[in-house]
């Protein structure tokens, strides 16, 4: 199961990579920048009848402007849209403000594209983990797995949750999977 998890998600991010040129349909008329540079496929398709996805939900988050504009700048929109289901544990704003000064900056520069999607990917991971899933990984000690193939920690303190450290503040179901909203942003463990 894992080994088919992992092939699914090589291949999302290979697909993802071979079509991020700037292919936008002409004459959309919107002047929205993500619109104009997204290419084309499932990222792009617009359906105000379906239960939101991922990408969806997070672009209507004013807390989640900086991630939108971190999964733009690193081309990994598709990866938000496919059918899952796919928890994501996403940075708010503020989680992003508390970085070294400069580093979302830095990050978002086109020569750092690569390094800004493997962090971003790492607040992906295959599968459903609800609040109520979570606190069932915790107390059975297990972890959590990520698309980059990290391992994160699931631990309950009081009410709260936190996974890799990282609080969970809010929980949103969509039509693909999980929304966790958290306080911090995960970067990879110094080694």
């Amino acid at each position: 199961m894992i080994k088919k998890i992992i092939v699914l998600f090589a291949t999302i991010l290979l697909f993802t990579m071979c079509n991020s040129g700037d292919n936008a349909p002409s004459g959309s008329g919107t002047s929205s920048s993500f619109e104009k540079n997204t290419p084309k496929g499932q990222a792009s398709v617009v359906d105000n009848v379906s239960a939101k996805n991922i990408l969806q939900v997070a672009m209507s988050s004013k807390d989640h402007t900086t991630l939108v504009a971190a999964v733009e700048a690193a081309g990994i929109e598709h990866v938000l849209v496919n059918a899952g289901p796919l928890t994501v544990f996403a940075p708010t704003n503020a989680a992003f403000d508390a970085l070294p000064e400069g580093t979302v900056e830095n990050l978002l520069k086109p020569e750092n594209k690569a390094a800004l999607a493997e962090i971003l990917t790492r607040h992906a991971a295959p599968g459903t983990f609800d609040v109520k899933q979570l606190k069932k990984e915790a107390k059975k000690g297990r972890k959590i797995y990520t698309a980059t193939g990290d391992y994160f920690d699931v631990k309950v303190e009081g009410d709260d949750i936190y996974v890799a450290g990282a609080k969970i503040l809010a929980t949103i179901p969509t039509s693909n999977g999980i929304i966790n909203v958290v306080d911090k942003v995960i970067l990879p463990e110094s080694k």
